[in-house]
C-alpha cells in the first residue's frame, strides 16, 4: 500500500523537463527545493543542458546514473506518458505530472489521460495529477510545486495538512493560513486525479503522526467509497477533517465538472456523507481556517454546554444569540453559584452570560473567581470570555492573563476561548496556555461549535452496518405501485391496503368493502407520476367510485396513450398523522443513500430533508429525523399528538437496508406520502424505478431533491 512517505518523503527526485530558469514551470521546484534545503537528491533531466541551476543534468531519464523514487514531469502532454514509463523503469514509486491538456481540455486529452491511467496500472507507479500544481512537505524541504505563491513565503513545518483538487485554491489556502500564523506542513494538490485523489490524501494524512488536522478542498469525488474509508480512518484517529466541497449551485457544479473532469454529484448527498462520517463542512476559507486554528489545542468537547463571560452586557447577548444559532446550550449557573458570584460583585449579572462588568479589570480576583466557579459549578464544556480591546492594554494584559490562568487551572480538559483585540505577542501569551483568541466573538462561537461537533463525532464508536437478512427479491420488469408496495411490505415497511379494480363495478365493490372514503389511482407501471396524467382522485365516497374509475381511465388514456393501464387501485383514505416523504436512490458517487423529510411544502419548497449513506440502523435514522427543521411537528407541537418516532426510524432503516441490498438494480425509491401516526407509520404510495427504466439524471435529481 502507498504511504505518505512514498509521496512526500522521496530520497531521489528526477525533474523531467527541468529548466535553468527558476521562474519557469520546470525550474521552480528545483529552485524551491534548493532554497528549502531538501535533504534528498535532485536529478534534473534536460537534453539541451549539461547543468540546470548548478546541478548536473542528464539528457534522458534512462541516462540518470542512479535509481529514482519520485519524478516530477513538466513536459508537453503528448510526451507525458513516455516520460512516466521511463520513470517507472528507473524505479520511481510516484510521479507528479504538472502538464495540462488532458481530460479537462478535450476528447483527445481524455484519451491521453486514459492512457496515463493504463500506464499507472501496468507499471504500479502512483500518479499525482495530471494538470496538477504540485505538493510540498515543509518538514524535509521537498517542494515539488510550480506555484509562485511559494516565492512569497516558504512553508514552515506544522501539524496542519491540506489536500486539494484545485492547485490554485490549495495554494491559496496555504498562503492565507500562513498569513494568519497557521503553518501548513504538508500540501497535496491532485488535479485531474487519474490515480491519487483527495480521498487518498486524507487517508494518508490520517495515518501520519506529524499531521493533527486535515483541511480538504474538492469540486467532485470519483470514488465515494474511498472517501468514506478515508473519513472513517481520520475519525478513528481523532483527527478533524475540515472539508470545503464546492459546486453547490448549478453554475458551480458545471464549472467544477469542466475544471477537473470530475462528477459534482448532488450537493445534499455530499453534505450528508461528510456529516455522517465525521468531516465538518466549511463554506468559506475564513471558516475553514478559523476551525483549523481552533483545533490546535486538540481540545474537543463531547457535549455542548457553553459558559459566557463578558465585561459588556451587549456582547453577552450577541454571544448568546450566536450560540443558539449554532445549536449550543448556554444553561444558567446553578442558584448557589449565582449567589456566590453576586456576593463577589453585587451589581454583576451572574446567570449566563456572566457579566462581570469593567470592574473586573480593577480587581483581577473577580476574573479568577468567576472563571473557577463557572468551571467548578457550572459544569461547562467550554468558556468564551469577551474582554474587548482592554485586554490588549499593556498595563492590563499581563495581570489578566495571570488571573485567567489561575482561574482555569486544573481544568485542562475544558476549552477556553477569548474574544479580545491585542498585539500578536499578547495573543501568543494566551495561546501558550492552550487558549484560543478571536477578535470577533461570533466567529469564536462558530469555531467552538465545530470543535464540539468533532468531539461528539470522535466519541461515537464506528457504527456497524445493519445486516440485510431475508430481503425480498425484485420482480422482473417494471413495477407498478401495487407491486412496489408488496415488495416494500415484504421488506418490513407498513403499506396501506389496496385492491385492484379492473372495471367500474369492481371499483365500487372495493370502495364499499373498505367502508370509508377512498383514494383511487391509475395502476400502470408505465406511468411513474400519476397526478401528472390526472390519474389520482381522493376522498371518493363508495357511491361515486364507479364514476371516478371511468374518469381516471379516460384521462390516463388521453394523456398517456402509450401506457398499459392495468386498472385502478382503491385504498382507504388515511388522513390522520403527519405527511412525510421517504426515499432512496443509488447515487452515482456514493451508491445507495436514503432520505426522509416532511411532506408537502416542507420538502418541495423548504427542502427540509435529511440524507444518509445506506444502510443505517434505527439510531442513525433517528438522528436524521432530529436534523429536520420541522422535527418539532413530529414530536407534538402546539398540543398535537406526537408521532411514533421509533416506527418512523425503523421504516427509514429498513428502506436503507433494502436500497443498499439492491443498489445494483434500483435507481430510486419513493414512498410519498408516508403517514407518520401516533402508533406506527404507513406508506400510502410507493414507486420503485429500476436502473433500466431510470429517468434522465437531471430530471431524477430534480424530482428527488425537490429542487
Amino acid at each position: 500500500m502507498t504511504s505518505l512517505r512514498d509521496l512526500l518523503n522521496p530520497r531521489a527526485v528526477a525533474v523531467v523537463g527541468a529548466s535553468n530558469d527558476a521562474t519557469r514551470i520546470g525550474g521552480r521546484p528545483i529552485a524551491y527545493m534548493l532554497k528549502a534545503g531538501f535533504d534528498g537528491v535532485i536529478l534534473p533531466v534536460n537534453p539541451k543542458r549539461e547543468t540546470v541551476q548548478g546541478l548536473p543534468a542528464a539528457p534522458s531519464v534512462a541516462d540518470l546514473d542512479q535509481p529514482i523514487d519520485f519524478a516530477i514531469v513538466a513536459v508537453p502532454a503528448p510526451a507525458v506518458n513516455d516520460a512516466i514509463r521511463a520513470c517507472a523503469a528507473k524505479g520511481a514509486k510516484a510521479c507528479l505530472v504538472f502538464s495540462s491538456g488532458f481530460a479537462e481540455a478535450d476528447a483527445a486529452g481524455a484519451a491521453l489521460q486514459a492512457e496515463t491511467a493504463a500506464v499507472a496500472h501496468q507499471s504500479g507507479i502512483r500518479i499525482i495529477g495530471p494538470n496538477c500544481l504540485g505538493v510540498f512537505n515543509a518538514q524535509n524541504g521537498f517542494m515539488a510545486s510550480f506555484s509562485a505563491t511559494l516565492e512569497r513565503g516558504a512553508p514552515r513545518p506544522g501539524s496542519l495538512a491540506v489536500a486539494s483538487q484545485s492547485g490554485a485554491y490549495g495554494s491559496h489556502i496555504y498562503f492565507v493560513a500562513r498569513q494568519h500564523g497557521l503553518n501548513v506542513g504538508k500540501l497535496i494538490t491532485t488535479g485531474n486525479e487519474v490515480d491519487v485523489d483527495v480521498a487518498e490524501a486524507i487517508r494518508l494524512y490520517a495515518e501520519d503522526d506529524e499531521v493533527h488536522t486535515i483541511a480538504a478542498y474538492a469540486e467532485g469525488v470519483k470514488d465515494g467509497a474511498r472517501l468514506i474509508r478515508a473519513l472513517e480512518t481520520a475519525r478513528d484517529a481523532g483527527k478533524p477533517v475540515i472539508f470545503m466541497k464546492v459546486g453547490r449551485s448549478k453554475v458551480g457544479a458545471r464549472a467544477a465538472t469542466s475544471h477537473t473532469a470530475s462528477l459534482a454529484g448532488e450537493d445534499a448527498v455530499y453534505g450528508a456523507v461528510l456529516r455522517q462520517y465525521g468531516a465538518y463542512r466549511a463554506r468559506s476559507t475564513e471558516e475553514m481556517l478559523d476551525i483549523a486554528y481552533a483545533c490546535r489545542p486538540r481540545t474537543f468537547p463531547t457535549a455542548k454546554r457553553l459558559g459566557l463571560v463578558t465585561i459588556s452586557g451587549g456582547a453577552g447577548v450577541l454571544m448568546a444569540d450566536a450560540a443558539e444559532d449554532f445549536g449550543i446550550e448556554t444553561p444558567p449557573m446553578p442558584e448557589a453559584a449565582q449567589a456566590e458570584l453576586k456576593a463577589l460583585l453585587p451589581f454583576a449579572s451572574p446567570r449566563n452570560p456572566v457579566d462581570v462588568t469593567a470592574q473586573a479589570f480593577n480587581d483581577m480576583r473577580l476574573v479568577e473567581a468567576n472563571m473557577r466557579i463557572m468551571l467548578e459549578q457550572g459544569d461547562y464544556d467550554a468558556i468564551l470570555a469577551f474582554w474587548t480591546s482592554v485586554a490588549g492594554t499593556p498595563t492590563i494584559a499581563e495581570k489578566l492573563i495571570a488571573a485567567v490562568t489561575r482561574g482555569v487551572a486544573g481544568f485542562d480538559d475544558r476549552l477556553i476561548v477569548h474574544s479580545l483585540v491585542a498585539t500578536q505577542d499578547i495573543v501568543e501569551q494566551y495561546e501558550a496556555q492552550g487558549h484560543l483568541v478571536f477578535e470577533d466573538p461570533t466567529r469564536a462561537v462558530a469555531a467552538i461549535a465545530a470543535l464540539m461537533w468533532f468531539g461528539e463525532s470522535f466519541a461515537r464508536s464506528r457504527r456497524t452496518a445493519p445486516a440485510a437478512s431475508a430481503l425480498p427479491d425484485l420482480p422482473a420488469g417494471q413495477l407498478g405501485e401495487q407491486a412496489a408496495k408488496a415488495v416494500l411490505a415484504a421488506a418490513g415497511i407498513a403499506v396501506v391496503a389496496d385492491r385492484l379494480a379492473r372495471t367500474p363495478s369492481e371499483a365500487a365493490a372495493a370502495a364499499q368493502a373498505f367502508g370509508v372514503p377512498v383514494a383511487m389511482k391509475v395502476a400502470s407501471a408505465d406511468i411513474l407520476h400519476k397526478t401528472e396524467v390526472g390519474g389520482v382522485v381522493l376522498n371518493v365516497q363508495p357511491a361515486d367510485a364507479a364514476a371516478a374509475f371511468g374518469a381516471i381511465v379516460a384521462r390516463s388514456a388521453e394523456r398517456a396513450p402509450h401506457a398499459t393501464v392495468d386498472g385502478v387501485l382503491v385504498s382507504p383514505m388515511i388522513a390522520e398523522g403527519i405527511e412525510c416523504i421517504l426515499g432512496a436512490k443509488t447515487d452515482p458517487v456514493f451508491g445507495p443513500v436514503v432520505m426522509v423529510g416532511l411532506g408537502g411544502i416542507f420538502a418541495e419548497i423548504f427542502k427540509d430533508v435529511s440524507f444518509r449513506h445506506a444502510p443505517i440502523g434505527p439510531g442513525e435514522a433517528r438522528a436524521m429525523i432530529d436534523e429536520l427543521r420541522g422535527a418539532a411537528l413530529l414530536k407534538g407541537a402546539r398540543g398535537s399528538a406526537a408521532v411514533d418516532l421509533g416506527a418512523l426510524a425503523e421504516a427509514i432503516s429498513r428502506l436503507s437496508i433494502f436500497a443498499a441490498a439492491h443498489a445494483d438494480k434500483i435507481a430510486s425509491i419513493d414512498l410519498n406520502p408516508l403517514r407518520a401516526l401516533p402508533d406506527g407509520v404507513v406508506a400510502l404510495d410507493a414507486l420503485i424505478v429500476k436502473r433500466a427504466q431510470s429517468r434522465p439524471a437531471e430530471q431524477q435529481n430534480r424530482e428527488y431533491a425537490h429542487e
